[in-house]
């Protein structure tokens, strides 16, 4: 009885390892992006809204009462032929005074390094309010 039990288990064992074995054939490089994300200063911030207009990256973010600025960094990236942007946050803000609309945060496509007109979209998500 127990060399059947013992011959059952170590089957299973065996079945388990082929599939891991199948299964690990069919996994894929991840793309280089995410590495270069996890490089990256901060985390990513979701937005209430983002606009580029006038040579201008203009975003309202998510506020405690004390987010400025400086608590945030835009991160620039070629893409098909134009850049992507996204904000990322440096400091969190623990403050106790939130804002329910967030609060405005702009960069000029000279703070950016971008020439006048050029095209420019936006990667970070969307902050969807509740309530």
């Amino acid at each position: 009885m127990k060399t059947a039990a013992l011959a059952g288990c170590a089957l299973l064992t065996m079945s388990a390892a082929a599939c891991a074995i199948q299964d690990r054939s069919e996994l894929r490089p991840a793309p280089a992006s995410i590495g270069f994300a996890a490089a990256l200063p901060g985390q990513i911030e979701p937005v209430h809204a983002a606009v580029i207009a006038r040579d201008q990256a203009i975003f309202w973010v998510t506020s405690n009462g004390c987010t400025a600025k400086a608590d945030l960094t835009p991160v620039i990236a070629p893409k098909d032929g134009g850049s992507v942007i996204t904000v990322r946050r440096l400091k969190e803000d623990r403050c106790e005074r939130p804002q329910p609309d967030g609060v405005e945060v702009r960069w000029t496509f000279e703070e950016l390094g971008l020439a006048p007109g050029a095209r420019l979209s936006v990667e970070n998500p969307a902050q969807v309010q509740t309530g």
